[in-house]
């Protein structure tokens, strides 16, 4: 087995820099209590001013006047790493939950996704593209390659014999041991792993128990590993908050995109499409406005979705600004790819009929949009009517009918036509009035054009222009 780490040393505070602009302005998370506030991260703006982690929030204001806080928040940072889990799920049915990293079983995959070099390569841009920074590393086992990826980012050992070799030279520091076995190594002299692992194991059960012994079991893949698979929920749910008001819609934008582009790396984790979800914006002092995005069938590519969104979005008024935005989405039917046909001779780059109609409707409105639809009354006039959002009828009629109907029908001028089918009787509507007795013929006039055209029963000539063919 191959297990791929995905580590995350700065997971709290790429979740708040993803929900904003980029911006050359110092920002901290702060935490702790109100009489002892020091720094639980800073950006590269503020590290560049002097600011580090664990620093004093007394002291790091006397160093630098003008800096944002924010205050850190555990829930939101776990939020994250179930996110990238779910994200992590659609390369691996195997995914555990490490802190702030996440490790995926590779082996079955490559043969998908390609040999490693090119499936890092992959892990890599999506990681970029949702705004994590990251370290990532290749082992035999899952806490192996927890420990190498804190070490040396891209590190790819491949077997189990070379993983002893990168073990070795490793500081016991960076050895995630557990409790505080490394401090007391340090202690005795012990520095490296290598130093460690060939140290009697009797003495060291006797020292440290056999908890140490038993992670160092694992960590050198002598015994397997019992961890507990993270699958991801049935539902998305995620809300977006800012400590200003937003008043027009437009502003809205970057956070729509990036709350459409997290719930589309979870659709695409769970191999799963949305047809329905929730927009809420909530205000300060009146109900949330409730935006309903409904599809026509199941998608998740990240860009039709922003647009829907967008497109019903841009025609809301807000009562209120908005200071918080929450998407949630409960129906997530099986996605199904539109297939294409082998020797489909249409641009690679063409949009499916499906998309282009979702992206009208988004931007037209709802009822922008129809069909034609067949009835069963037999009298041209009324034998065709529109719908909402209808289906396409599966099957076509049996005769020839016109693909534009007059509204009424007209006299047709001119030189006589060509006629090229007909006549066809129709005999009908005598229940409401509407009684009716024409022959209708297909004709082509002295310009060219495919008309349908009818007479009274037996009197050719005296054409009525009812239609057009294309």
């Amino acid at each position: 087995m191959l297990w791929a780490c995905v580590l995350l040393p700065h997971l709290a505070l790429d979740g708040v820099l993803r929900r904003r602009p980029s911006t050359d302005a110092p920002l901290v998370l702060v935490s702790g209590s109100a009489q002892a506030r020091t720094l639980f991260a800073v950006n590269t703006p503020a590290r560049a001013a002097g600011l580090y982690r664990g620093q004093r929030l007394t002291a790091a204001q006397a160093l630098l006047s003008q800096f944002e806080t924010v205050e850190y928040d555990p829930a939101a940072t776990k939020h994250w790493h179930r996110l990238l889990a779910a994200w992590a799920y659609r390369y691996s049915s195997d995914v555990v939950l490490f802190p702030h990293a996440i490790v995926l079983e590779v082996s079955k995959s490559l043969g998908l996704f390609g040999p490693w070099p090119r499936f890092e390569a992959q892990l890599r841009e999506d990681l970029a593209a949702l705004g994590f920074r990251h370290r990532i590393a290749l082992a035999p086992g899952a806490q192996a390659a927890y420990v190498l990826a804190g070490i040396h980012d891209g590190l790819a050992v491949m077997t189990p014999d070379t993983l002893q070799q990168a073990l070795a030279p490793i500081a016991l520091r960076y050895a995630r041991l557990p409790d505080d076995a490394g401090t007391s190594l340090a202690a005795m002299g012990i520095r490296t792993l290598g130093q460690l692992l060939r140290l009697p194991r009797d003495g060291l059960q006797r020292r440290f128990g056999a908890q140490l012994l038993a992670y160092l079991d694992r960590l050198t893949g002598t015994d397997p590993e019992l961890m507990e698979a993270y699958r991801p929920p049935d539902t998305f749910d995620l809300r977006m908050e800012w400590t200003h008001e937003i008043e027009h819609v437009e502003a809205l934008m970057f956070p729509l995109r990036r709350l459409i582009g997290d719930l589309a790396a979870y659709l695409a984790g769970r191999d799963g499409g949305v047809q329905r979800f929730v927009l809420e914006l909530e205000h300060r002092s009146t109900a949330p406005t409730r935006v309903i995005i409904g599809l026509l069938a199941a998608e998740r590519e990240a860009a039709l979705l922003f647009e829907c969104a967008r497109g019903r979005l841009e025609r809301q008024q807000l009562p209120q600004p908005v200071v918080a935005m929450r998407l949630l989405a409960r129906e997530l039917p099986p996605f199904v790819p539109a297939g294409r046909d082998l020797f489909d001779t249409r641009p690679a780059n063409a949009m499916p009929l499906d998309q282009l109609r979702e992206r009208l409707r988004a931007r037209l409105g709802e009822h922008a949009i129809q069909h034609l639809r067949r009835t069963i009354d037999p009298r041209p006039e009324h034998a065709q009517t529109t719908a909402d959002n209808a289906r396409l009828p599966e099957t076509t009629e049996t005769l020839p009918r016109p693909t534009w109907l007059l509204d009424r029908p007209i006299p047709l001028h001119g030189p006589s036509p060509t006629i090229l089918a007909g006549p066809e009787r129709l005999e009908t509507g005598w229940w409401d009035g509407g009684d009716l007795r024409r022959d209708y013929y297909v004709v082509r006039t002295s310009q060219g054009q495919c008309a349908w055209v009818f007479c009274p029963p037996g009197e050719p000539g005296r054409w009525m222009l009812h239609g057009w063919f294309a």
